[in-house]
């Protein structure tokens, strides 16, 4: 079940998060046991550490430029470009610029 966006209107998802100094923002869509999904804003230089999922993580970049570091490997996304972070697979998230992804985990 959807939670804290609107039903039935057009929208772009970029928009459901603002961008805040020095802080990584984020919008909970769907919290279950099947997925999670997650509209995120960061600043630059904001970072969300190394960290495991227990779920195959899919993050599609919704505006500027970040990094994921994901087993050891470094990968650039920017805006509409999706990367697949497996599951129990150790990764990190850097704000290269401003910029907002989403991240959809299915368990």
């Amino acid at each position: 079940m959807y939670k804290n966006i609107q039903k039935s209107v057009k929208l772009e998802l970029k928009n459901l998060v603002e961008y805040q100094e020095g802080q990584v923002v984020s919008k909970t869509l769907v919290q279950n046991d099947h997925m999670s999904m997650t509209v995120f804003s960061f600043d630059r230089g904001e970072e969300i550490s190394t960290h495991a999922s227990g779920g195959d993580a899919m993050v599609t970049v919704l505006d500027g430029t970040g990094r994921f570091t994901v087993g050891g490997e470094v990968f650039v996304l920017t805006k509409d470009e999706t990367l697949i972070m497996p599951k129990d697979v150790p990764h990190a998230v850097y704000g290269e610029e401003q910029f907002k992804m989403l991240l959809t985990v299915s368990f």
